[in-house]
C-alpha cells in the first residue's frame, strides 16, 4: 500500500518546468523511495497553494474538493498524453478530449444577469469555478504547446526509478534533480559491484 504525503517535497522543479507550467502540473504527483507518494494536489488546499504559487489563482481563492478532484483528473490526462510522447505510443482519445476540453472550458467574459432591482449586470457564474476553468485552460494550452513544439523532442522521463517526473532533457541528463542522478548512479555502482562479485 502506497503512502500519500501531502507536504511538499524537497526536489526542485523539474529541468523544463520554469517554461513549461503543464510539466510542473504533471509533475505535482510524485512517488518517492519506499513506496511513499507526494501528491501536491492531494487536498484542496493544497491545490490552493499549487495554482497560487503558479499564478493561476489569487491568494484569497478557496478551493472545494471538487474543483480539486478536477486539477488531479486534467493531471492525469496529461500525465497519458506526456507518456505517449515519450515512448512513441498513440495517445489515448480519453486523454486528448480531457485536454481539448479543458481548452476550451474557460469562458471568454462573464455572463450577463438580471437583477430585478437594478437590472443587468455582468458577474462569474461561480468564481471558484471560473478560476479553476481558466487554469484548467492555461495548463492544457501549455501542455499542448509542449507536446506540439520544438521541445516536444527534449521531453523524457526522469531515468532514475521510481521517480516518475517528466523532463526537457538537456544534453544527456535524463534526471529531474541531482538526488535522483546520484540515486540512479548509485544503484548503477551497486549493480556492477554485485556482478563482478558473482
Amino acid at each position: 500500500m502506497k503512502e500519500t504525503v501531502t507536504a511538499e517535497p524537497a526536489a526542485p522543479p523539474a529541468p523544463g518546468a520554469e517554461q513549461y507550467p503543464a510539466l510542473d502540473f504533471a509533475n505535482s504527483a510524485i512517488a518517492l523511495p519506499g513506496g511513499r507518494f507526494a501528491d501536491l494536489l492531494g487536498t484542496p488546499d493544497a491545490a490552493r497553494r499549487w495554482l497560487i504559487g503558479h499564478d493561476l489563482a489569487p491568494d484569497d481563492v478557496e478551493m472545494r474538493e471538487m474543483c480539486a478532484a478536477q486539477l488531479r483528473s486534467l493531471r492525469e490526462q496529461v500525465r497519458s498524453l506526456l507518456a505517449s510522447r515519450v515512448d512513441g505510443l498513440p495517445a489515448l482519445p480519453g486523454a486528448l478530449a480531457a485536454v481539448n476540453d479543458a481548452l476550451t472550458r474557460a469562458p471568454a467574459a462573464s455572463l450577463l444577469h438580471w437583477d430585478p432591482a437594478h437590472g443587468p449586470y455582468r458577474a462569474a457564474a461561480h468564481p471558484t469555478s471560473q478560476i479553476v476553468d481558466h487554469a484548467l485552460a492555461v495548463l492544457a494550452n501549455d501542455a499542448a504547446e509542449l507536446l506540439s513544439g520544438p521541445d516536444a523532442e527534449r521531453l523524457t522521463a526522469c531515468g532514475s526509478p521510481p521517480c516518475n517526473r517528466y523532463l526537457l532533457r538537456h544534453g544527456r541528463r535524463h534526471w529531474c534533480s541531482t538526488r535522483c542522478g546520484d540515486r540512479a548512479r548509485a544503484a548503477r555502482a551497486y549493480a556492477r559491484r554485485t556482478t563482478a562479485g558473482d
